[in-house]
């Protein structure tokens, strides 16, 4: 087979799979078990998603739901993940959610799937370096007593966008040294944090206040505030597709993708629930830490002084920066996978491959991450909105192939690692539990709604709903399904493993 070069020894049993499914191995097959994990647990990253979205939770919950909401959803994620991880064992392939829906519901299945990934792929990158940003313009604020406006920090993402694209298009083998570093980082930064805020402080809340609630929505129902308040949490559990879309340059991949994608779940379910609560604990002002452009900023600042701040931000920026990094490795081979069928326009151009990289994919991404985002160089709440655009585009896309192994039990042939008798039951929940957040987060999260406090998330969805349409009609007899291979390709591949 072509390319064999590059790939790592052992990696034929793998292309042999990838054969059967119907594509080539063009990516380098370069990563192990422990940096696909590595991945998705970088993308949840909980230094980037429980850190920039913490004053979200103080307005629209307070550390009640901050604390037993991060542990209810997470262990309704550990349902979602093991279903997709189930899936992801019978096809691992770059194309991920979208190839599974495709192979198990069709050809318009798999094209709406593709679009809600791709949306949710781009809003994380959008999300995770603008939340970057912020916490960057906090650490000038600190360090040089200048004011961030809207206008600096959106030049501090671009920057930080611009070096996600060059470090992802050096290739795959750096991505797998950084995703092994960035876990032990966000377990150090995690122990770090919590340690300083827990032994350093004189003052700490009592246990009684975990239960305390805050509203400061505007709205007066107070289950209505709690749910949306799960935002936080759910935000932060979405990326762990990262393993799935990683399988193509990942060995043994139907055994290290789906185990990827649990281990990720479970050791950020542990550590987020750490550090929310020493960052709940060690809060000295609840009003003037909310009131801040940063909360967690304010809180070190205020527990450990300005020296303590300075050093626990440049903690969370590193590993928000490895967060970034790595979710845009996944949408860039979402964007590889879906142009390689032909299903994006311009595909010509975002399908090329070098050097086992799909470079153009990777500038689309970025460049797309910063349209998203342009709203909130004029809107206070943009931010709030592009995660939610974030969560309704790639959880919905979780369950469609959850929901179609369901659906047509007699197409899915399980992979090596599935939960055998459990696998219905897990897969009822996950699909339950994805319908219940997508309501959720398309509600409004202020009152009264303006053009400020809008949540255009709906809207965004709509809109990449019918492009994705109108897209369809266009191009559905040009758009390539995966062609199974012949019985001479079959038996050159087998030749190799032998």
């Amino acid at each position: 087979m072509s390319g064999t070069s590059r790939h790592s020894p052992g990696s034929s049993t793998d292309d042999l799979v990838l054969r059967e499914l119907g594509y080539e191995q063009q990516l380098s097959r370069r990563m192990t078990a422990f940096g696909n994990a590595g991945a998705s647990f970088t993308v949840i990253s909980v230094l980037s998603g429980c850190m920039t979205m913490y004053g979200f939770g103080m307005t629209t919950d307070g550390p009640a739901v901050m604390l037993w909401g991060w542990v209810a959803v997470g262990a309704m994620v550990l349902f979602v993940g093991a279903g997709l991880a189930e899936v992801t064992s019978a096809y691992p392939t770059s194309g991920a959610l979208y190839f599974m829906s495709h192979k198990l519901g069709g050809r318009r299945w798999g094209w709406y799937t593709g679009w809600l990934n791709l949306l949710g792929l781009v809003a994380a990158i959008a999300a995770t370096d603008y939340g970057c940003a912020q916490f960057t313009s906090a650490f000038l604020t600190m360090q040089f007593d200048t004011t961030a406006g809207p206008g600096t920090t959106f030049v501090v993402f671009l920057a930080i966008l611009l070096l996600h694209a060059v470090l992802n298009v050096q290739g795959v083998r750096l991505i797998n040294t950084l995703n092994v570093v960035s876990v032990w980082w966000h377990l150090a930064g995690v122990a770090v944090i919590v340690g300083a805020l827990l032994l350093i402080p004189s003052h700490h809340h009592s246990t009684s206040f975990a239960f305390a609630f805050v509203n400061n929505t505007g709205f007066s129902s107070s289950w209505y505030v709690a749910l949306i308040g799960l935002l936080m949490a759910q935000y932060t559990f979405s990326g762990y597709d990262a393993s799935a879309h990683l399988s193509e340059e990942t060995t043994n991949a139907q055994v290290a993708a789906p185990r990827g994608i649990l281990r990720a779940i479970v050791w950020s379910w542990a550590a987020g629930f750490a550090l929310l609560a020493g960052l709940t604990f060690a809060i000295q002002d609840y009003a003037t830490t909310q009131a801040a452009d940063v909360p967690p900023a304010q809180i070190f600042h205020d527990a450990l002084g300005p020296g303590a701040a300075k050093a626990l931000l440049l903690i969370v920026i590193v590993a928000q920066l490895f967060c970034g990094t790595v979710g845009t490795v996944a949408a860039s081979r979402m964007v590889f996978a879906f142009s390689r069928d032909r299903a994006l326009p311009g595909w010509q151009v975002w399908q090329r491959v070098s050097n086992g990289t799909p470079k153009a994919a990777v500038w689309l991404s970025v460049g797309s991450a910063a349209v998203l985002t342009l709203p909130a160089l004029h809107s206070t709440t943009a931010y709030s909105a592009v995660t939610a655009i974030d969560v309704i585009g790639i959880t919905p896309a979780y369950a469609l192939p959850i929901f179609l192994r369901i659906r047509h039990r007699h197409r899915f042939t399980p992979g090596p690692w599935n939960l055998g008798r459990w696998s219905l039951p897990v897969a009822t929940v996950a699909v339950a539990w994805v319908l219940c957040a997508t309501v959720l987060f398309c509600l409004p999260q202020h009152t009264p709604v303006t053009l400020d406090t809008f949540n255009y998330a709906p809207i965004a969805l709509v809109v990449v709903l019918a492009v994705a349409t109108v897209w369809w009609w266009l191009a559905k007899h040009n758009c390539a399904t995966p062609a199974g291979p012949t019985d001479r390709d079959l038996a050159a591949l087998e030749s190799e493993v032998i």
